[in-house]
Formats: structure tokens, C-alpha cells, sequence
């Protein structure tokens, strides 16, 4: 028998297995898409809280708790969509879709997630604990049906990442602006329009095909209301900056001098979008596009001194 004839051991074929299982339920997770959840620290960022050990340590516990939570509603969304994302070119390639995760052990990491995200959060605080379960409820209707539904389905996915921002206040009971809140909301529309306008240029004419909505929308219908969506958040951020709450907060009017960075960010989004054809991973737009880095970095920075640099200098 020649040595290309050995079978392998069944220990080490089911070793195999199990490590690309594992590998696989590793990727339906998404971890990548976990900064999302990065804006339940805009709470006890702007809040000058940074420095208090205990609302870091809360912030950073509801993160890791959304985290779990995010990552049971992408398994239980590509649970319901496998046989869609067979016919979709890029999500043709999970794990699931391609057949290199057990069905059955999915089902169990989800369970395992959802019930890590509920008890988690309720030990925290029941406050939180209720946004965990209202951002589970909305996006399993959303998996369930409602993603069928025109304009709708982005305004439940935008939903997500304001209720990721009211719990960054929530868990260290603070109050955040109202202007904050639909900057986020316009914010995240934008993005999720946008995600639209990907599918329909990326699917073209078997865009209707892989969901059934898609077939509903149009590119002039998307850029226009994509318009909208930027419009008002910029004009929403500029109010939040100049609103009283936020000047009597950080102790000036200083945070005037971040509204560039966001009105750059939010046009650099667009570009991309419509020259680069990009937008169906903003994950991706936000930390692979270099002037996009650069520009955050920017935005951070300015933000950090104009809400943290008085204090330091007046306890330094």
C-alpha cells in the first residue's frame, strides 16, 4: 500500500472536524462586526466619566454583553437565510451557507449567546437588561419577517445602533442628548440605505431574487433618500454640539471645532458609495479606507481634548 493510501485515524478526522467547526461558528459570529457595539461607550465618553473606574468597567461589561447578543442574532439571521445566501456571491461563503458549520452546534452557540446577553444584562441593571431584550425582539422580527418590509427593514437595523448608544447612558445613568440620538439615527440610516444600494448594483437583476424586498427599491430612490440622511446628520450633530447641555457638559462651545471631521466622514462615505461602488461593509469602509482612519482619528482626538483637556488642566 502506498503512504498516500493511509486512511487518517478517526481521532485526528474528528479532531479536524471539530476544529472547523469551531473555526466556522468563530466566523458566523462575526467578531469583526463587534465594533458596532463601541457605541455603548459614547456614554461614559462624553459623559467625562472615562477616568471612574466603575462606569468603565459597567460600559465595558454591557460591550462585551452586546457583543454576545449581536453575534446570537447573525447565527440565528444566517440560520434563517442559508439557502438565500447559497445564491448570494459573497454570503455564499459563510460558514453555514457553505455547508462547513454543523447546523446543530450553531443552534447551541446561539442559545448559549442570547442566554449570556439576557442574564448578563440583568445583573447589570434591569434598565439595561430591557434594552438587551427590546434589541433581541427587533431583530428577531426583523430575521423572522420584517426584513421584507420597504423601508422598514433599515429602520429596524438603524434601530440597533441607537439602542446601542442609549444604553451607554443608560448603564451609568447618565441623560444623552436628544441631538445625539438622531444624529445617530440619521447616521445609521445612511448606512443602512446605503447597504441597500451595494446589494442592488452587486445582485443586479437577481437582486429581487435573494430578498424578496429588494426588488421594491431602486438606485435613484436610495440616492435620494441617502441625501436626506446625510443632510440631516450633519445638521443634527452641528445642533448637538452647539446645544446647551452639551456646552454646560464638556464647560464650552469647543466641540464647534469637530464638526469638520463629520462632515468629511459623511462625505468620504458617499464617495465611496457612489465612485468606489463600496458600502456593503462598513466595518470594512471605516477601518480599511485610509483617509476614513486618518479622519476618525482626527474626530477622536479633537473630541478627547475639547471634553477631557479642562479637566486635566484644572486638577493638573
Amino acid at each position: 500500500m502506498k503512504p498516500l493510501d493511509i486512511e487518517r485515524p478517526p481521532a485526528l478526522t474528528l479532531r479536524g472536524t471539530l476544529r472547523g467547526n469551531l473555526r466556522g461558528l468563530l466566523v458566523e459570529m462575526r467578531p469583526q462586526e463587534w465594533t458596532k457595539n463601541l457605541l455603548v461607550f459614547t456614554g461614559v465618553i462624553f459623559s467625562r466619566s472615562l477616568f471612574d473606574l466603575h462606569d468603565l468597567w459597567t460600559s465595558t461589561a454591557g460591550f462585551l454583553l452586546f457583543c454576545a447578543a449581536s453575534s446570537g442574532i447573525y447565527i440565528f439571521n444566517d440560520l434563517c437565510d442559508v439557502e438565500a445566501d447559497r445564491q448570494h456571491p459573497i454570503k455564499s461563503k459563510r460558514p453555514l451557507a457553505a455547508g462547513d458549520l454543523n447546523t446543530n452546534l450553531a443552534r447551541i452557540a446561539m442559545i448559549l449567546l442570547f442566554a449570556i446577553a439576557a442574564l448578563g444584562s440583568l445583573a447589570l441593571s434591569f434598565s439595561f437588561a430591557l434594552i438587551i431584550v427590546l434589541y433581541l425582539s427587533i431583530c428577531l422580527a426583523y430575521s423572522l419577517q420584517l426584513k421584507n418590509i420597504v423601508i422598514l427593514d433599515v429602520i429596524l437595523i438603524a434601530s440597533g445602533f441607537v439602542l446601542r448608544a442609549i444604553s451607554g447612558a443608560v448603564l451609568i445613568d447618565v441623560t444623552i442628548s436628544e441631538w445625539l440620538i438622531i444624529c445617530t439615527s440619521m447616521v445609521a440610516l445612511l448606512v443602512g440605505f446605503g447597504k441597500r444600494r451595494h446589494e442592488l448594483t452587486l445582485l443586479e437583476s437577481a437582486a429581487s431574487t435573494h430578498r424578496k424586498n429588494l426588488g421594491e427599491y431602486s438606485i435613484h430612490f436610495l440616492d435620494s433618500i441617502m441625501a436626506i440622511c446625510a443632510g440631516a446628520a450633519l445638521i443634527t450633530y452641528a445642533l448637538y454640539t452647539r446645544a446647551d447641555e452639551t456646552v454646560a457638559r464638556v464647560g464650552s462651545q469647543w466641540m464647534l471645532i469637530t464638526i469638520p471631521f463629520v462632515v468629511y466622514g459623511v462625505f468620504r462615505y458617499l464617495f465611496l458609495i457612489h465612485q468606489r461602488d463600496a458600502g456593503g461593509d462598513p466595518v470594512k469602509i471605516l477601518f480599511h479606507d485610509r483617509p476614513m482612519v486618518l479622519n476618525l482619528l482626527l474626530w477622536l482626538i479633537a473630541a478627547a481634548l475639547v471634553v477631557y483637556l479642562p479637566s486635566i488642566l484644572k486638577h493638573g
